[in-house]
């Protein structure tokens, strides 16, 4: 570049300049080599093997089934059956496959429910201790997780129940208290109509709660209750008990072997 095409600054003459257009040129770059090209191609494919099987995994996500509006069905009974007060054993409900022991559960220290321990109980339902027993006159609470860190849980199926599935509780006193689903609803947490679900009933109620609706992974929990309501329609008596007697032992003569 000549004199004429240097620009002066002050009074001195500028000695590094752009070009004409106003951008600055594009830096040198070296010719990569066959390694270079092969690492970034790699690495280019570690990042897309890694996002399809984020991919997958999020696609293999088994969801919890939700209540349908169809489902909603009655949250009351005109039913009068009951039972005497007895502890409640275990829990069978055939429609959904599930069949668990009954932790017995009370409150918190902060005044919450407690909920089986995730790590060790997440397959067990619990009765709530401060609940009418099953076939009592009142509502019988009963909950249960829906998933753990593991994968499904106790109740991972309970929004799948319809009007009209049935519960069996197998009580302390050997009676089996049977109960038809009436309803089944979603709810908010925030909207959680506790008063309710908890509230003394004048016919032998059952609740059966468990999580649902979305997840929110911000806080590990989900926005929704799942609730099924159930009443009692029958009861099976207690096996009787076994009134046979056990024969004496007889003696033998030893056994003799003939060749």
């Amino acid at each position: 570049m000549g004199e004429a095409g240097w620009r002066r600054v002050a009074g001195f003459r500028v000695v590094v300049s752009w070009p004409q257009d106003g951008y600055a040129p594009p830096p040198p770059t070296a010719p990569r080599s066959l390694r270079a090209r092969v690492a970034g191609v790699a690495g280019v494919l570690l990042i897309m093997g890694g996002l399809a099987a984020v991919g997958v995994a999020i696609s293999a996500q088994v969801h919890a089934p939700q209540p349908s509006l169809s489902a909603a069905g009655a949250i009351g009974s005109s039913a009068r059956l009951s039972l005497p007060r007895s502890l409640p054993v275990s829990v069978d409900i055939p429609a959904i496959g599930v069949t668990s022991e009954l932790l017995r559960l009370g409150v918190n220290s902060d005044g919450s429910i407690q909920v089986p321990s995730l790590e060790t109980s997440a397959a067990e339902a619990a009765w709530y201790k401060y609940s009418a027993t099953p076939g009592q006159i009142g509502a019988s609470v009963i909950e249960g997780h829906v998933d753990s860190y593991q994968g499904p849980a106790v109740f991972f199926r309970l929004g799948a129940l319809r009007p009209g599935d049935t519960i069996d509780v197998r009580l302390a006193d050997g009676v089996t208290a049977i109960f038809k689903v009436t309803g089944v609803r979603e709810y908010l947490k925030s909207r959680f109509p506790a008063r309710a679900i908890y509230q003394a009933t004048d016919y032998a109620a059952l609740r059966l709660i468990t999580c649902g609706g979305a997840f929110d992974y911000a806080t590990g929990h989900y926005l929704s209750s799942t609730v099924v309501y159930a009443s009692l329609i029958s009861s099976r008596p207690a096996p009787p008990a076994s009134t046979a007697r056990t024969a004496p032992p007889v003696s033998m003569p030893p056994c003799t072997y003939r060749p």
